[in-house]
């Protein structure tokens, strides 16, 4: 049976990083208590627990130290939480925040509160309304019309689909979602079409069907459980796709157990090191990347420009574009080989 729980070495070198900048992690003291040569206190705060975070970190670490800022790194359980731990960082005085909103709409008060007493841009999901400085991150409609492309490249005859993801609240999963679908039943695109999640969705020539789309709120035994279903109450489906970093994996170790490897075809998001191994070993179709060391790195460049003071360090559109990048079998070995690269010598 194919092991999931390999070891990458790539993962222990993110590791590695962190834990050499292990000082820069902690809580930031109390406003009251600092110094006048003080680095500025900045806070990167993702969305949830899952291996896509470790490059961003080690990015946003790097910042920190070649530009002089204090970086602590925050992980929040859920909204509830996320929204908790902004209102501690405010209240201990922090000057930036880098953060990826859960909930954008929910969390729009939230969100105005710490970007009228800090710095505030968002990376990886946007929240477009509120006044964050700066978006770090990549087009998420664009990379989901990526993916739905993939979708059509493994399923040339057609076929059904399902969809996985975290969450439906994040700006880059409505987006990435939506891109996606409209791809896949070869709609022209359309950034602001929002189809419902349970609907069952067809191509005009009736060859390709959406069957809909599976959250697990970052829950993985959910969303193993949603793959394995899938499996059961859809013995004839074409392809799953899985649209969090987290999901691919928890497909393939699916399929694996109910013996559909290689059967069923997986396309992925993100640069899990299953994924990629699943891609080189011919049961994942592809998956697209995007290029979180970079989010992390880019959001601390910029609060760190602005703290000094260089508003034209900020595009005019506000947003820093990463352009997310196709990964099959011709690139695969290329793909990893720069990723190890790139952590090896940060």
């Amino acid at each position: 049976m194919f092991q999931v729980a390999k070891q990458y070495g790539w993962m222990a070198l993110v590791a590695a990083v962190a834990a050499g900048c292990e000082s820069s992690t902690s809580p930031p003291p109390p406003a009251e208590s600092a110094g006048a040569a003080r680095q500025p206190r900045f806070a990167f705060v993702v969305n949830g627990v899952a291996d896509f975070w470790k490059p961003a970190e080690a990015g946003a670490l790097q910042a920190g130290k070649e530009f002089g800022v204090d970086v602590t790194l925050v992980t929040p359980t859920g909204m509830t939480d996320q929204t908790r731990k902004l209102e501690d960082l405010l209240t201990r005085g922090i000057e930036g925040v880098a953060i990826s909103p859960i909930n954008p709409e929910n969390q729009a008060d939230i969100l105005n509160r710490v970007a009228s007493e800090a710095l505030l841009a968002t990376h990886d999901s946007d929240a477009p309304e509120s006044n964050r400085r700066v978006y770090v991150g990549t087009d998420n409609y664009r990379a989901g019309l990526l993916c739905g492309e993939l979708v059509r490249k493994a399923l040339p005859d057609g076929g059904s689909v399902m969809l996985f993801v975290g969450r439906m609240d994040q700006d880059n999963a409505k987006r990435r979602r939506q891109g996606c679908i409209d791809a896949i039943l070869g709609r022209a695109p359309d950034p602001a079409r929002n189809d419902p999640p349970g609907e069952e969705l067809a191509s005009d020539d009736g060859k390709y069907r959406v069957l809909g789309t599976l959250t697990d709120q970052f829950d993985r035994a959910k969303a193993k459980a949603n793959a394995e279903d899938t499996l059961t109450r859809h013995p004839d489906i074409a392809a799953m796709v899985g649209l969090f970093e987290y999901n691919p994996p928890l497909i393939v170790e699916a399929l694996d157990r109910a013996g559909k490897l290689g059967k069923v075809q997986v396309v992925g998001f993100d640069e899990n090191a299953v994924t990629l191994q699943g891609i080189k070993d011919g049961f994942v179709a592809g998956t697209i990347v995007q290029n979180p060391y970079q989010y992390g790195y880019e959001s601390i460049r910029l609060l760190a420009e602005l703290a000094r003071g260089n508003e034209a360090a900020v595009p005019a559109g506000k947003f820093v574009d990463i352009a997310p990048r196709v990964i099959e079998a011709s690139n695969v070995d290329a793909f990893w080989a720069d990723l190890k690269q790139l952590l090896e010598g940060r």
